[in-house]
């Protein structure tokens, strides 16, 4: 078992200074000189369209933009490079797999991937620029995985599809905007047919009314339905599943066992978080075993979160925090069974020279 960890981020005040403090805490960090190596120097996922990325940033996500400047200013490096690595329009790591189950008071949601592409930062920001606070794990620093924000929303996506990508905005971009930009369900859905998707991906939402809807999105197509369980597949634009949905279909099926048994959201976590109830992964090598597991909680506010298998979720009262309260928890600690790096823990030039 590895020993893994997730560094706690508190920050309000502006999006460039948000950028700026990020840029400071990564100088030092393993992360960003690992992404280099993961990427190799003729990556076809590199940004090739500067121009358009900007024009998309610049319509849909202008404070991002200076947050990304803050980044860029702090690191001391050119905007273009930072724009790469953290503008969320284009370039991406790795794909996830994840399983999420809501009620009307809750959602939970295990992130599958590899660990790879894990960055092990868990945010609290609250802009003072413009835009909602939020609370969630974040990815390419800008993006968040899965969170809730000030006014109840609670967001979490699922991989879908690779194939037949277009120009977009990826996954974890798109889970920040819907969090910062969106009060309800409704505004989020509206977003998510207004801006434009690399991928295939599902995002489920719920917010204080109890609706829960999944959010079926491609770069061709947006649909919505009611839902409270999602999986990795889409149930109404099935022409753009992959070939083998399986597992997903299995996952789902036990998703919905429990769903139609208990309301508990304490159950529902140790069901999507327990080693043996068949949800979490440790199908790792595959970029599909479980990193963390998070429960969202809108009217109240509340947060659980565990890295790895068999953990009670560390909580965290975000009201008390928009409130102006500091939390104490300074990391949120975990163990997950795996020999695959963490490219913020673990250096990987070193791990090339010994096994080169």
């Amino acid at each position: 078992m590895k020993k893994v960890h997730s560094d706690v981020i508190q920050f309000r005040g502006s999006h460039y200074d948000f950028g700026y403090h990020q840029g400071e805490l990564l100088r030092d960090s393993l992360l960003l000189p690992n992404r280099k190596i993961q990427r190799g120097e003729n990556s076809r996922q590199l940004l090739v369209d500067e121009t358009k990325a900007i024009e998309m940033l610049e319509r849909f996500a202008p404070r991002i933009w200076e947050e990304i400047e803050g980044l860029a200013d702090a690191l001391k490096w050119p905007f273009y490079d930072a724009l790469r690595e953290f503008g969320g329009y284009y370039i991406e790591y790795t794909r996830s797999g994840c399983s999420i189950l809501s009620r009307s008071d809750f959602l939970v949601r295990n992130y599958d991937s590899s660990p790879q592409g894990y960055e092990g930062r868990f945010a609290l920001y609250e802009p003072t620029d413009g835009g909602y606070a939020s609370i969630g794990p974040s990815m390419q620093i800008t993006g968040r995985t899965d969170g809730l924000n000030e006014k109840g929303l609670a967001m979490g996506y699922n991989f879908i599809n690779r194939r037949n990508s277009a120009d977009g905005f990826i996954c974890n971009m798109i889970g920040r905007l819907i969090l910062e930009h969106c009060a309800s369900i409704e505004e989020a859905v509206d977003l998510l047919k207004e801006l434009p998707h690399r991928r295939s991906f599902s995002y489920v939402l719920l917010d204080k009314s109890g609706r829960s809807v999944v959010a079926e999105t491609s770069p061709r197509n947006v649909i919505v339905r009611e839902a409270a369980v999602s999986t990795n597949h889409f149930e109404v634009l099935s022409e753009e599943n992959r070939y083998q949905i399986d597992d997903s279909k299995r996952r789902e099926e036990a998703l919905l066992t429990h769903s139609t048994t208990s309301n508990d959201a304490y159950a529902a976590f140790r069901l999507l978080n327990d080693s043996d109830q068949g949800v979490f992964s440790t199908k790792y090598s595959t970029a599909s075993g479980t990193l963390h597991t998070a429960s969202y909680f809108p009217n109240s506010l509340e947060v659980g979160f565990a890295i790895g298998p068999d953990r009670l979720p560390l909580m965290f009262d975000f009201q008390k925090w928009l409130q102006g309260e500091r939390l104490l928890a300074k990391r949120i600690n975990g163990k997950i069974d795996t020999h695959f790096p963490f490219p913020y823990l673990d250096d990987l030039s070193s791990l090339q020279q010994k096994n080169g």
